[in-house]
């Protein structure tokens, strides 16, 4: 089964999740920094969690522990851009161990990745949205209990439709 994204709700299985997307809206042409989502189809990559904030995780996909040095680098200048890298990283990164739980659970897309283009967008996430459903600067985020609840029927071969 496979993720479907439409009218900011997520569809999978008998689910449907009221979602929020980037501020400016969707786009087949994503640059850096547009605000946007991208639009198209995306693999799970990789799962990054919070331990000492989700105890139990129940997951197909290879999973970190997210670590206080942890970010995801969106220089796009940077040999390590769209990649996580520790934060003594000299470049630009951004950081992953937050306060707020926005990034407790945190499932990478496979947005630009194979090859890498320079400015085309880096860290598309489904990561947990806020109370209030805010716009995000590109990513799509759910609430946590909905995350929890559909992350164990998530496999290698689900794709998330956007």
């Amino acid at each position: 089964m496979h993720i479907y994204l439409k009218n900011k709700f997520l569809y999978f299985h008998d689910y449907k999740i009221k979602c929020s997307i980037g501020k400016r809206g969707l786009t087949r042409k994503k640059r850096e920094g547009d605000l946007k989502t991208p639009r198209g189809k995306f693999k799970f990559k990789l799962l990054l969690y919070r331990k000492d904030r989700i105890r139990r995780i129940r997951c197909k996909i290879k999973r970190k522990i997210i670590q206080k040095n942890m970010g995801w680098c969106d220089n796009s200048n940077s040999a390590y851009y769209n990649q996580l890298v520790k934060l003594s990283f000299e470049k630009k990164a951004e950081k992953l161990y937050l306060k707020k739980n926005s990034y407790d659970l945190i499932l990478v897309l496979n947005y630009n990745m194979k090859p890498v283009i320079k400015n085309k967008g880096s860290a598309i996430f489904l990561h947990i949205a806020n109370k209030k459903f805010s716009p995000t600067k590109g990513c799509v985020a759910i609430a946590k209990r909905a995350f929890i609840k559909i992350l164990p029927l998530i496999t290698k071969k689900t794709y998330l439709f956007i």
